[in-house]
């Protein structure tokens, strides 16, 4: 973040469309959260390149893999490394850019920054120190898969990647079971097949999902089916390549009878835990979790335990 000549900022400040050279118009001060491609360079969006080409300084996780998008679009302005690693020192510094009325840009190696990234951590600095956030909107990898997918749209919950130890794993699902959206998981390709099977044995075998690996890219696949049949599949694959986001339809509405439900409590509870038993009949009866686990302590209280 040196000091430039007013000829260099002037000449960084443009992009390329076309073999045209297109001027960036200077930015307010502000931090700058700017979504790049997930694959396809061909996704990036015209205010996201003035804003790459405008800003005084220049943020990201990866400066070669920033670079690349960068020289696609002959912007000049040089990326400055900010990254889980680094964020103690890195922080201050940008933070000190907006004190100093600079404006601020923040990418992330691909999609949009702050989602299962660092950049939250600037962004909250940031807001404390009372200066402007704002949002480039673009390519994000959640939602691509969910409209790719066929699974239902209405309302959905993004939970990031999964605990890569299978308890874990499992725990989590369990606590997702009875939420009424579609689930959205990041996974890695070598832990997708032990997570479609977990994923199937807590949520259930006949939910409908889909595995959308690649997004944007030359090698794009939706693999759509129960998670019974994806786990099926996965288990038969040896080497599965490339960035994975795991779609999950919602659990479909059940209607169970009072004294059913307190069966299912009264008979879980007597091999497990009050709070693992109020997750298994969550993903038993289809109901809220939390109410269950509260029946689960009345009737425990009722009996005197």
């Amino acid at each position: 973040m040196n000091e430039e000549t007013t000829a260099e900022v002037a000449t960084r400040r443009s992009f390329r469309l076309h073999n045209m050279a297109v001027p960036a118009r200077p930015l307010e001060p502000a931090l700058y959260l700017v979504a790049t491609p997930i694959g396809n360079l061909g996704d990036i969006t015209l205010r996201a390149l003035e804003t790459l080409a405008g800003a005084d300084v220049l943020a990201c996780e990866d400066t070669r893999v920033t670079r690349v998008l960068l020289d696609r679009y002959g912007i000049q302005n040089r990326p400055f490394a900010y990254h889980e690693h680094n964020a103690d020192e890195a922080g201050p510094r940008l933070i000190q850019a907006l004190e100093a009325g600079r404006s601020v840009a923040l990418v992330s190696d691909a999609g949009t920054p702050l989602v299962s990234d660092p950049g939250y951590r600037l962004a909250q600095q940031a807001i404390a120190a009372g200066y402007r956030v704002v949002p480039i909107p673009g390519a994000s990898a959640p939602l691509a898969a969910l409209v790719g997918s066929g699974l239902p749209n209405d309302a959905f919950l993004f939970a990031g990647f999964l605990p890569a130890k299978d308890k874990a794993r499992r725990d989590r699902l369990g606590e997702l079971a009875a939420a009424p959206a579609t689930l959205i998981f990041f996974e890695s390709p070598h832990r997708i097949g032990a997570t479609l099977l977990a994923a199937a044995d807590v949520l259930g075998g006949t939910r409908p999902a889909s595995v959308c690996r690649e997004l944007t890219k030359t090698y794009e696949e939706f693999r759509r089916g129960t998670l019974a049949e994806l786990a099926a599949h996965y288990r038969e694959v040896d080497n599965v390549k490339g960035e994975i986001v795991l779609v999950v339809a919602p659990p479909q509405p059940v209607e169970t009878p009072e004294a059913d439900v307190e069966a299912v409590l009264a008979d879980l509870s007597k091999t497990m835990p009050t709070a693992k038993a109020a997750t298994e009949a969550a993903r038993l009866t289809g109901l809220p979790r939390k109410a269950l686990y509260q029946r689960l302590l009345e009737m425990k209280g009722a009996d005197g335990r």
